[in-house]
């Protein structure tokens, strides 16, 4: 760095090219309020020392020498780390400030109160290491930050305390792990004016689904107040999901999940000005800390700080003030997903599970099985044994070394932002964060299976079971003629799939979203008065709290789960099937006891279409209704499809599709396609007249086998005679798709068949079949049978 580099320099002079100058932190913020204000980023403003200052630092205390001293004696084994840095950062701490660069950071502080109009002006003062020649270099998380500094001599004290920083434990380890010479390492000081945070809410923001790497999601984690919380794992904050291709679209609200943190704790200033946690109010813990419009605009933020970057960003806000704007007050490429390699899709299974101990929120989709090593004090990482599962209450960065050495992490607290997460999915460890009470539940040397391979929940089960782990190679995969989609039921796990070169969404089961994600039977809200057990209304009390009307709480939490499937491959088709539960499943719904029937045979009882136009459910249905309404309306989801399960007749159709127009579902408007589900006898027989009412078939397989040969298809004692191929269940196929091909529908094929079975596939083929619909861990090999099929017909 040239001598005659300033020592301080604003932040609006700054841009990313000046990297080597003020350390990629504060590179990044002038860049951002150079181009990005007149798009509506708002940064606090501020200035940075360089990392001339720095040098200058050590030059005008003659420390350089002093510094190398101590580490050599550490390299040569003379002495420890934890000695060592103490050495350095006591010589850093004594030193005295040349008076040019003391002279320009008041200078500078100076002028920034006088902006604010507010003498003594409270700042955030954060370090941004700078490595000229290590342009691939990370330092993120190394360094100290100091939160509100107020008044001259508090700030060269903040600045004094971040140089010192770079000589903390944590850094030199990270350093010498990688390799980089201490002394080519330099720091700058970022000096901003304080967000007020503390009576407002903080929080991460990611560009890209941190999971899955799935490009078209903004993920946001709020919590009260300072935002150190959130980062550092010690809260568990309020989630939410954008979907960003409808984001510049007017009037839709593409918010794919907003789940409600704990929010245990939050971060204020105290009186003298000192940050420190205090207890959450039970208003603020049961309140989302952004609403829906602010959860918009901050998407939009991200979206349009990633156009500018031209990568996924990685980005901190801050809320000033309750209802105040909103300020950006870091951002950095984010660097795990974005550079995943994308032509291998490895997934894992666990066989045998054990009782469930845990559940959190997961991190990666992978999955270990292994011995608890409880660790609740970074005191005691000593006794951490090596390839154990880490359990502890949260992580900071001087967890780093002890999380390389675990198999997997949990932890009580935390988010998909938070350091345990971070670290856990740079590390290519499977993690499942804000778990509540692991460090209560486990106890040290328990061996426990750690999964996140069931989508965003992720779970901790009692033993060691066995775990397989397959890899497809999606390069050169071919692409058949014959449209080959998922069958998908859970939203958590749906955008891990985005890259499969799938055509769509062939089957997704409503009812499982329905008993997952709502629990609720529709009827207990819609009739809430009939609920009569105090157990039953008390939980569904719980559940539907800050809903008004009760019944708005299934359509919201209903459209959000159907939303994930419908984003991961938009603007592919994605059908999805109306609630499909039996009597008896319908009853194991909360409240659900009030309202079904008991029946000798569920399995071809009061099923499907029959219940949507029954005084019996129909106030149910025009609750499933508006969720679908909801997902393709305000939400955008056009590509939507519905499907109609078990309808046994046209009429009964005709019924179905009336009560569908009267909730807003009116076929052909607005592109609306129906189908129906083929799989009973009837919609074979009679296909003509179904085709007139629908715009395709999708066959089940099970149920049509079981109706076409009479048999159970959970009877242990029929399971040999249950064929998916028996010539008769195969001529009732070839039939409905010839004769809906006449009538000019579509027929898709949505059983587990052709995933068991290579010459089933290329018997659909054979007979014309439009899709092929399978589990996603059969696609690849459907597809290429399907493609095999094509090549010989």
């Amino acid at each position: 760095m040239p001598h005659s580099a300033p020592p301080v320099i604003s932040f609006d002079q700054v841009n990313r090219a000046d990297t080597g100058l003020v350390g990629g932190k504060n590179a990044s913020l002038g860049e951002m309020i150079q181009a990005l204000g007149a798009k509506g980023i708002r940064v606090p403003p501020g200035f940075a020392t360089t990392a001339a200052a720095y040098r200058g630092y050590l030059s005008a205390n003659k420390l350089e020498a002093r510094i190398r001293q101590q580490l050599g004696a550490l390299a040569a084994g003379r002495t420890d780390l934890p000695r060592a840095g103490k050495a350095i950062r006591a010589l850093i701490l004594t030193g005295d400030w040349p008076a040019r660069t003391a002279q320009a950071i008041l200078a500078q502080y100076r002028s920034l109160s006088a902006a604010a109009g507010q003498p003594d002006l409270p700042v955030a003062v954060r370090s941004s290491a700078t490595a000229e020649d290590l342009p691939e270099a990370s330092f993120a998380g190394q360094q100290e930050t100091f939160l509100n500094v107020r008044g001259e001599q508090a700030l060269l004290e903040a600045c004094r305390k971040c140089y010192a920083s770079l000589f903390t434990d944590r850094a030199i380890s990270y350093r010498q792990i990688h390799g980089f010479d201490h002394m080519k390492v330099a720091l700058s000081v970022g000096v901003q004016q304080m967000v007020r945070a503390g009576t407002g809410g903080a929080g991460v923001m990611f560009s890209i689904d941190t999971e899955s790497g799935f490009p078209d999601a903004v993920l946001i984690n709020a919590a009260w107040g300072l935002g150190e919380n959130v980062v550092q794992g010690a809260v568990d904050p309020d989630e939410y999901q954008v979907f960003k291709p409808f984001l510049d679209t007017p009037g839709l609200t593409p918010i794919l999940e907003k789940r409600l943190g704990a929010k245990a704790v939050k971060m204020i200033l105290d009186r003298d000005g000192s940050p420190r946690n205090v207890p959450a109010s039970k208003a603020e813990r049961a309140q989302y800390v952004l609403s829906d419009a602010e959860i918009l605009t901050l998407a939009r933020q991200a979206k349009v700080i990633e156009d500018h970057y031209g990568c996924p960003m990685d980005m901190e806000w801050a809320r000033d003030g309750a209802g105040g704007p909103i300020f950006i007050v870091q951002a950095r490429p984010e660097t795990v997903q974005s550079r995943a390699a994308p032509g291998t899709l490895r997934s894992y299974a666990v066989t045998d599970p054990g009782p469930v101990l845990l559940t959190g929120l997961s991190v990666g989709s992978g999955a270990v099985a292994g011995r608890v090593s409880i660790i609740e004090s970074a005191d005691d990482i000593a006794r951490f044994v090596e390839g154990s599962v880490l359990v502890t209450g949260t992580t900071d960065p001087d967890w780093v070394p002890v999380m390389k050495r675990a198999a997997a992490i949990v932890t009580d607290h935390g988010g998909r932002t938070s350091h345990a997460a971070i670290i856990s999915r740079e590390l290519g460890l499977p993690a499942i964060v804000g778990c509540g009470n692991a460090t209560e539940v486990l106890h040290d040397e328990q061996d426990v299976t750690v999964s996140c391979a069931g989508g965003e929940q992720g779970v901790v089960t009692e033993g060691l079971s066995q775990i397989a782990v397959t890899e497809e190679s999606l390069a050169g995969l071919p692409r058949p003629r014959t449209q080959i989609m998922l069958n998908l039921a859970n939203p958590g796990a749906a955008l891990r799939w985005w890259r499969l070169p799938v055509d769509g969404v062939g089957l997704a089961r409503m009812e499982f979203v329905i008993s997952n994600t709502v629990r609720v039977h529709p009827m207990a809200l819609a009739r809430f008065d009939q609920v009569q057990d105090p157990e039953t209304r008390a939980a569904i009390e719980a559940l539907t709290a800050g809903y008004a009307p009760r019944t708005e709480y299934f359509v919201d939490r209903l459209a959000r789960g159907l939303s994930r499937i419908a984003a991961f491959c938009h603007p592919k088709p994605v059908i999805i099937r109306m609630s499909d539960f039996k009597t008896n499943e319908y009853a194991d719904l909360l409240g659900g006891q009030a309202f079904e029937p008991a029946e000798e045979n569920p399995m071809i009882g009061f099923r499907g279409a029959s219940r949507y136009y029954s005084d019996q459910y129909r106030e149910g249905f025009a609750l499933e209704c508006q969720a679908i309404a909801r997902l393709r309306g305000e939400m955008g989801f056009k590509n939507v499809i519905v499907m109609i399960p078990f309808c046994r007749t046209p009429g009964e159709a005709d019924k179905v599709l009336a009560v569908m127009a009267e909730h807003g579902l009116k076929r052909g408007q607005d592109g609306l396609q129906v189908y129906v589900m083929c799989e009973i006898p009837s919609n074979v027989l009679r296909a003509a007249e179904f085709a007139e009412r629908f715009d395709g078939f999708s066959i089940g397989s099970n149920d049509l086998t079981q109706l076409t040969l009479g048999i159970d298809r959970d009877s242990d004692a029929l399971a040999d005679l249950f064929r998916e191929d028996d010539p008769a269940v195969l001529w009732m196929i070839e039939t409905v798709i010839r004769d809906a091909h006449k009538a000019g529908s579509k027929v898709g094929f949505c059983g587990q068949a052709p995933s068991n079975n290579p010459d089933y596939a290329r018997r659909l083929v054979a007979f014309g079949i439009d899709s092929i619909s399978v589990t996603p861990d059969s696609f690849v090999q459907v597809l290429r049978n399907a493609a095999r099929a094509e090549d010989a017909g």
